[in-house]
């Protein structure tokens, strides 16, 4: 799977809380047959050994249907499962660290909120840039805002594509996509909906 060709379009990541009932990887499933393009699994509260078998029962799904799977912050789970890339964010295993350990194939983004943490970013290798939060989002409460003109700047300012995060639902999707980011990443956008599929499927037809 080559990094240049990666689609970034429609990037979910995962909340597991926002699902009730629901199993995690069959979600997952529904949501890549609806449209996502990219995954990224994030785990903050469970074991490393829960993280690590939740990450191969969805590396399986991802690889099934050629879709990346990005593991958040835990470079450990990325390793073990042979996962397509690593998110990090600005307080997790420095971008320079990450790339020695993970090597040049593999995918790392990195979460900015500043045109100044965007473009040392960009320097130090990174892949694509996860920017935001774009809307106030109940999924990470402590996230500082990022306008959507702060957004087209460092879209405008970077050679590496950049997903927008942050509250994006389908009734502000429109705005995010008019900046010319490359992306959107979504939680409860999809995860939240009655059904996963169709939440996708509609998204999808949006940003293309």
């Amino acid at each position: 799977m080559s990094k240049v060709k990666i689609d970034y379009s429609l990037y979910l990541v995962t909340d597991r809380k926002l699902l009730g009932e629901r199993d995690l990887a069959p979600s997952i499933e529904l949501a890549i047959q609806g449209g996502v393009s990219l995954v990224q699994l994030r785990e903050k509260s469970i074991s490393t050994k829960e993280f690590l078998n939740l990450a191969l029962r969805v590396k399986e799904i991802t690889s099934k249907y050629e879709i990346p799977l990005i593991i958040n912050d835990r470079l450990d789970i990325a390793l073990a499962v042979d996962a397509e890339g690593l998110h990090v964010g600005q307080d997790d295993l420095p971008m320079l660290k990450a790339r020695e350990l993970l090597g040049p194939d593999k995918i790392i983004g990195v979460s900015a909120r500043t045109l100044e943490e965007a473009l040392l970013a960009e320097k130090q290798g990174a892949d694509y840039l996860g920017v935001g939060a774009v809307f106030r989002t109940s999924t990470k409460s402590d996230a500082k805002e990022v306008s959507l003109e702060q957004l087209e700047y460092i879209k405008k300012s970077v050679s590496i594509p950049v997903v927008a995060i942050g509250g994006i639902n389908y009734g502000n999707i429109q705005q995010v996509k008019a900046t010319g980011i490359d992306g959107i990443s979504v939680v409860s956008a999809i995860l939240v909906q009655e059904d996963i599929f169709m939440a996708a499927k509609q998204l999808k037809a949006i940003i293309g």
